[in-house]
């Protein structure tokens, strides 16, 4: 219980601070666009030259801002790192949220988030450039950074859920629990989709796709040689 609560604060402050830096009101002077500029002009330089290897230097000659005006929107490299991908989870928590509020059955709808959910972190990493770059080697970073993400997806397979339960289309207990459960198995299989360690091993991304919808939704066990003991 204890090693529980410990993660669980360790979770909530990187949110905390993710969400600080991002939503935090522009100083007197400061300009929203100014600050986006910045952003996107250190997201291509981290995509293409790795954390590490970028300065704060080269992102103030690339946006032509200075280093004056840089310091006045950021602290420190760390600082713009987090802004950039909180920036690119803001783009795949937009598309998701577009799923909850259609007038769909909540097994469609589970599909759609789904399938849109692939589709948005390969996309992410794909418009980030080579997986050599650091910005996506540096997992422990990624991970603190995407916490407000873990929360929102969380958020939105829960509420599938409890569609589908108030329907009668999902047979479970709990709905909170089983959305952590398909929300850990989905991002166990980022790193390998990504990499395309499927297409290696001979699975298309269309059969890949089928695989994960009848893993969720049938399981793996046949109907009349189901056991339902409990562990």
């Amino acid at each position: 219980m204890q090693s529980f609560w410990r993660t669980y604060e360790y979770n909530v402050y990187f949110c905390t601070q993710i969400i600080k830096v991002s939503n935090s009101a522009p100083m007197s002077g400061m300009s929203v666009n100014t600050r986006s500029e910045l952003i996107e002009v250190a997201r291509q330089l981290f995509a293409t030259k790795g954390f590490d290897n970028t300065t704060m230097n080269e992102i103030a000659a690339k946006s032509e801002k200075g280093r004056r005006t840089l310091y006045t929107y950021f602290k420190s490299k760390s600082e713009i790192f987090l802004a950039v991908v909180d920036s690119e989870m803001s783009h795949i928590i937009e598309a998701i949220e577009e799923i909850p509020p259609l007038e769909i059955p909540a097994d469609e709808k589970l599909k759609r988030y789904i399938l849109c959910r692939l589709d948005q972190v390969r996309n992410t990493v794909i418009r980030n450039g080579s997986l050599k770059a650091e910005f996506f080697r540096d997992v422990i970073q990624l991970e603190h950074a995407r916490r407000r993400l873990d929360v929102r997806e969380l958020s939105i397979l829960r509420s599938i859920l409890q569609q589908g339960i108030e329907e009668g289309t999902f047979d479970i207990d709990n709905a909170s629990v089983v959305a952590v459960t398909i929300h850990y198995a989905l991002r166990g299989l980022d790193l390998p989709n990504i990499r395309g360690q499927f297409t290696a091993l001979g699975v298309p991304t269309a059969r890949l796709r089928e695989c994960i919808f009848k893993m969720i939704f049938y399981g793996i066990v046949r109907t009349h040689a189901r056991s339902y003991t409990h562990y």
